[in-house]
């Protein structure tokens, strides 16, 4: 039932990372406008906001062009949903946050119901797909981007787009005191600790934790005095995790909701692709980004993706500062050359640290989520 002066929000975060920016987009618009409604699809941290979570992303959410056929008849039956709910509910505003290939469709028809479009977190079509950005410009009427370098690609296009920073910039930042975390997590500090992060959607623990499992196997032979650990995304199977750890006879620790209280203690990571690898270099934590998905949706996306590298860290960089294995490069003994060249190297994880500073610089400054909160508020209540 709809409350005396409430304007309704709709809502779409289909992945992790876009549900945990969601969150704290939606903290500070309500800081604004305490009578705005959220709705949609997220994640635990939109509900922990107070957004009404119609679907959990983890019904739509998926890696890889092929992989996305197994979810479908959900893809779909939430979209029409979403859809109806234009017309029933007619929302005051659609917060679209990255997850493209479904967004731009839902912006479509928002767009024909005179519904503004508010997207944060910009789709990678700077990457792959640069026609998209026709689209978007037609589509959206305020393009909201964490990434410096995509204000000059978009705005040449016509896209009303503004810069505000990467919501990261102030959220990532340890818990606990050092000494404090090895203790929680049951290290030893005395022993050099390497993290192993597979990702946040099932489909990639399913690829990666394997990999990861046996390099671990690998690097144990050459370096006996190391000790490994694993941050759990929220919407992964603790339990699954587990099981792949007892079948690999690796000892390794898993914790959940330490993420960077984790990135403060490790030596090294390895990571996929994804929001991670920001996370570990505003914790200037050295890394080595690995990805993987069906070999069909890999030859597909080399023939649509536009740049060299993938991991963000390098782009933002705008050259490769730390190592990408990609696919068949992402095998056991490949991760384990990479790590051991790195950890026989006190002088380049020095120099890979300082490069990791410099991507920070580049991220902005504090308040993020604040200032696109503002522009929302703008948006909202003065329709610009």
């Amino acid at each position: 039932m709809k409350r005396t002066g409430e304007r309704k929000i709709l809502i779409v975060a289909g992945e992790t990372s876009g549900d945990l920016h969601g969150a704290h987009l939606v903290k500070a618009a309500l800081s604004l406008d305490p009578k705005l409604h959220f709705y949609g699809v997220g994640g635990e941290y939109l509900r922990s906001m107070g957004t009404d979570v119609v679907f959990d992303n983890s019904e739509v959410a998926v890696v890889g062009i092929v992989e996305v056929l197994s979810k479908l008849r959900s893809i779909y039956r939430i979209f029409r949903w979403l859809k109806r709910s234009l017309d029933r509910d007619k929302p005051a505003l659609a917060i679209l946050i990255d997850f493209p290939d479904f967004n731009l469709r839902l912006a479509k028809e928002a767009n024909k119901r005179g519904i503004p479009v508010f997207y944060y977190i910009s789709p990678q079509v700077w990457a792959w797909r640069r026609g998209r950005v026709k689209k978007i410009a037609k589509l959206v009427h305020k393009l909201v981007v964490i990434l410096p370098f995509e204000v000059p690609f978009y705005r040449q296009s016509g896209v009303d787009c503004e810069f505000v920073g990467h919501p990261l910039i102030d959220i990532v930042k340890p818990h606990l005191a050092k000494e404090k975390a090895f203790d929680i997590f049951r290290l030893d500090k005395d022993k050099r600790t390497i993290g192993l992060l597979p990702g946040s959607r099932r489909d990639e623990v399913q690829n990666l934790l394997p990999v990861l499992l046996k390099s671990a196997h690998l690097l144990l032979r050459d370096f006996p005095n190391l000790q490994f650990i694993i941050p759990i995304a929220p919407a992964i199977n603790r339990f699954e995790v587990e099981k792949y750890i007892a079948d690999s006879n690796v000892d390794i620790r898993v914790v959940g909701e330490h993420t960077y209280d984790v990135l403060n203690v490790c030596d090294l990571i390895i990571t996929a692709s994804g929001t991670a690898t920001l996370e570990a270099a505003i914790m200037s934590t050295p890394m080595i980004i690995i990805y993987k998905v069906s070999f069909l949706s890999y030859l597909v996306g080399r023939l649509l993706v536009k740049v060299k590298d993938i991991g963000l860290v390098n782009l933002i960089a705008e050259k490769r500062v730390v190592p990408e294995l990609i696919q068949g490069q992402a095998s056991p003994i490949n991760i384990c050359n990479e790590a051991s060249r790195m950890l026989k190297n006190p002088h380049l994880l020095s120099m890979i640290k300082e490069e990791l500073d410099k991507v920070k610089e580049k991220l902005g400054n504090p308040g993020t989520s604040q200032r696109a909160a503002q522009i929302l508020y703008r948006v909202i209540h003065q329709g610009a």
